[in-house]
Order: structure tokens, then C-alpha cells, then sequence
């Protein structure tokens, strides 16, 4: 989906249509969840904090997050998804992949369910979506977002190799910019520069990723589409107002952390064995540590001595900003479904 927290909103509020909003807190040390279209074009971007997009657009206007809602318009654009294809892997609120090989409506072209698809979302629930139409996962991700908004982007296979080539390698899947930077300093700008790079090259400069970027570099992404995706953390975390350090302060911070964690595995009834700590300093470095051998019994008074572990093995030099606590699972489950032909990003 285009813009979707924010459109939802621009949508519900015709006042709000054609201007610069950001979804998010406004005030403190809030971050845009997500930013229209016309606040993009001053460089407002999702993650950013409130008080740097109000300084890149003054006019911005923020409206708060309505969750609920944006679950309720993801449920309906699922249905619609659903009229063509049952195999749906969801990346997000707002995207989601759709193998439709074989789909309900006979249609022998890909790129027809797309048009179509984005045509019935566009009357029913009045938002836009772009659609990528190729043979694979990482293809189909890159057409999707080609031509936004509202775009439409086929890759056929003929065509993946050049298209490949003269992709930079910060829209490669798995490259941010701290990757970026790594591969520019090896010459690697674009697809081009990364396909002259051996298979244990890149393993040597970037580890288990490198496999998959020689891969990627030369059209080959052989991940199904799971219709069924197993659950594998659980965790929360709190972005504080104001920085804390003293030891009272940070205990009655984990405290509050570790009974919404214990509160959120209860309500998703989900079993794990490890825990992690996560920490932001106030100059933004970050932190975590974990330990495993877990029990089943998640409630507060259970998790709180292992959190309070967690702490002491942090070993806490600076005021902190951001506390976060996982549970998760290191149980290894097997991908569903085998590999598909053709597969659609919305």
C-alpha cells in the first residue's frame, strides 16, 4: 500500500487530503510512523523523530496512530486478496506477497489479477496500492515499489538480468546503509558491480548475507511464499521522554517493560526460551543481551529475575533512552510450500 497509515487517515478526514501529515506523536521523542506523500517531498521519511520532520516541514501536521483502524483496513484488503489466491504471505499492515500460479479466477496472467486487485481497492476501500508482478520474491518486492505510487511493475525473466544490473544496491533486500557503505567501499554500486563478485567473496566481506546477494545479483531467490508463518518472538519496548540512569529509575522501568512483555505472551499464548534486553543510550549506541533456558511460566514475577540479570550483565555506562524486552523461540520449524513460479507483491 501507498503511504498507508497516512492515506487511511487522509481518507477518513477529507480536510487532511493534498496536505503534509505525519502519522505519530507530535511532541517529545516521537517518531513519524508514517508520512504522506506531499510531507515525502520534504524528506519526512517513517522512523524519523517528530521534532527533525517538523524542522524538514514546517506545515506538517501530525495525527495520531489509529491501530486498531489500520488492522481493520488490512483485514479488508486481505479479502480481497483472498478472492484470487489463498497462498498469501504477509509482510506487514501494509504488504504482502501472493503466489498466483494457480489462483481461483483462471486468469492466466499475473499482472491482470494485479490490475485488478489494485482496481477493487481503489473502489471499495478509496486507497491506492502499487503492485510488483515478477517470478520471485525479491523481483516482485523491487517492482512493487518501482513506480510509486500507484504503480504497476512487471519483471519478466528476460528482462531481471539488465533491470538487475542497473539497480543500486541500497534497493537490494537486506542492503541498509551500513551495508551500503561497506559494499561502496569495495566499488559495489550497483548490480552490475556486485554480479563481478565471486560467491566466497562476498561471504568473507558479509557473512551468511553474502550468499544471498550473489544470488539475488543474478535473479535467483528460490524462498516459497508461506501462507503460514509460525511465530518466532514476542517483545516491547519503550522509547523513554526523558533519559533515566539512576538504578531506581531503570528497575521501575524494567519492571513496567517486563509486565507488558508478560501481558503480550499471555494474549498471543506463545511459548519461547530465550530473553533479550535491548538498550538505547542517550547517544544512540545500542545494546542487548540474552540468556536462554527460559520456563514456561511467563508471568512478571517469573521474567522479572531474569530481566534483572540481563541488566547486570549489561553492565550500564550512560543514561539510557530505549528499553526493550524479547521472548523468542530458537526451535527451527520447515518452510511450507514449495517453490512457486509466479509471485505477486501488493
Amino acid at each position: 500500500m501507498d503511504a498507508f497509515y497516512a492515506s487511511v487517515e487522509q481518507r477518513d478526514n477529507p480536510e487532511l487530503k493534498g496536505k503534509p501529515i505525519a502519522v505519530g506523536q507530535a511532541d517529545g521523542r516521537g517518531v513519524v510512523a508514517a508520512a504522506s506523500y506531499e510531507a515525502r517531498r520534504y524528506g519526512v521519511r517513517s522512523a524519523m523523530s517528530s521534532s527533525k520532520a517538523r524542522r524538514m516541514c514546517p506545515g506538517l501536521i501530525f495525527v495520531d496512530c489509529r491501530f486498531d483502524v489500520y488492522k481493520s483496513v488490512s483485514a479488508q484488503i486481505h479479502e480481497i486478496f483472498h478472492e484470487y489466491t489463498d497462498t498469501i504471505e504477509p509482510i506487514s499492515l501494509d504488504e504482502a506477497f501472493l503466489d498466483v500460479t494457480d489462483n481461483f479466477t483462471g486468469h492466466e496472467l499475473a499482472v491482470d489479477i494485479a490490475r485488478e486487485i489494485k482496481q477493487k481497492i481503489r473502489s471499495r476501500l478509496g486507497l491506492v496500492a502499487s503492485a510488483g508482478v515478477s517470478y520471485n520474491k525479491f523481483l516482485a518486492k523491487i517492482a512493487s515499489d518501482y513506480r510509486k505510487p500507484d504503480g504497476l511493475c512487471v519483471i519478466a525473466p528476460e528482462y531481471a538480468p539488465d533491470f538487475i544490473a542497473r539497480m543500486p544496491v541500497e534497493s537490494f533486500w537486506g542492503v541498509g546503509p551500513v551495508t551500503a557503505a561497506k559494499m561502496h567501499a569495495l566499488g559495489i554500486y550497483t548490480g552490475a558491480d556486485l554480479r563481478k563478485f565471486s560467491q566466497p567473496e562476498l561471504r568473507l566481506h558479509f557473512g551468511k548475507a553474502g550468499p544471498l546477494f550473489y544470488n539475488f545479483a543474478r535473479g535467483v531467490d528460490e524462498r516459497p511464499v508461506e501462507a503460514y508463518r509460525i511465530r518466532k518472538s514476542v517483545g516491547c519496548e519503550r522509547t523513554l521522554k526523558e533519559d533515566i540512569s539512576t538504578d531506581d529509575d531503570i528497575r521501575r522501568m524494567l519492571q513496567s517493560v517486563v509486565e507488558e512483555l508478560s501481558g503480550r505472551i499471555a494474549r498471543k499464548n506463545f511459548k519461547g526460551n530465550t530473553l533479550t534486553l535491548k538498550l538505547r543510550y542517550t547517544d544512540f549506541t545500542n545494546i542487548s543481551r540474552s540468556i536462554s533456558g527460559i520456563e514456561d511460566d511467563y508471568s512478571p514475577e517469573a521474567l522479572m529475575p531474569h530481566a534483572m540479570q540481563l541488566l547486570e550483565k549489561a553492565q550500564i555506562e550512560k543514561p539510557i533512552r530505549l528499553m526493550g524486552l524479547t521472548l523468542s523461540s530458537s526451535t527451527k520449524t520447515e518452510s511450507s510450500g514449495d517453490s512457486r513460479q509466479l509471485l505477486l507483491d501488493i
